[in-house]
């Protein structure tokens, strides 16, 4: 690896870590423990005992690490499922219906 090449310092800044560790802790702390994809509440429990779980907590970025996101930025980490996660992918989020009930 080249030292000089600015997507190998991304990478290592961004995905792994103790300053993505310390913005994870803060966010479970601080956070409201509901995903910001599909506002649905997210199981802490589940997520201590199987953190691959499709429900479990996952850290997202509001902005995605492949369009220029700052991945340490708490302004732009929220907290979804793994599944919701994984369905969004880097694209922008569908935004969620205003219906007080399903019809």
């Amino acid at each position: 690896m080249i030292p000089d090449d600015p997507t190998a310092l991304d990478y290592r800044r961004g995905r792994s870590g103790r300053p993505l560790q310390r913005l994870k802790a803060w966010l479970k702390d601080e956070g409201t423990n509901t995903c910001w994809l599909c506002g649905r509440p997210i199981d802490m429990v589940l997520t201590a005992a199987d953190p691959n779980h499709r429900e479990a907590w996952t850290l997202d970025h509001r902005v995605p690490l492949s369009r220029g996101g700052d991945p340490l930025d708490p302004a732009n980490a929220r907290e979804a499922h793994r599944r919701c996660n994984s369905a969004r992918g880097n694209r922008e989020p569908r935004p969620r219906p205003n219906a007080s009930r399903r019809w």
